[in-house]
């Protein structure tokens, strides 16, 4: 079993739980759900969302996950992402942490 991340919105995971697939706002425009390996999530969340507090971080068992998973960078940098090609489905997100940053506005694994 392979864990990786994805840095959701609480509505767009209580809109999943309706509908049975996850979907994340840019999903439409991208093309894929943007997630992250263990030892890239804080850099991205830090990067991407320092100070927020209306956070989830679902932890997602890639064994699970019905569409194509590609690593790859998108941006021109050396590390590799994964992205999710496809709706999350619910059965793949083994864990739902409140993702709230330190009083510094810094994010660390709940």
């Amino acid at each position: 079993m392979s864990i990786i991340f994805h840095i959701s919105q609480p509505q767009r995971w209580k809109d999943a739980q309706s509908s049975g697939r996850y979907q994340p706002e840019q999903f439409v425009a991208d093309g894929f759900i943007h997630c992250s390996t263990p030892e890239q999530v804080i850099q991205v969340a830090n990067a991407r969302f320092r100070g927020r507090t209306d956070l989830l971080l679902l932890t997602i068992d890639t064994d699970k996950v019905g569409p194509e998973i590609r690593y790859e960078n998108l941006e021109g940098g050396s590390q590799l992402f994964p992205h999710i090609y496809g709706e999350l489905n619910l059965d793949a997100v083994t864990e739902i942490s409140d993702f709230i940053p330190g009083s510094d506005g810094y994010f660390s694994i709940p």
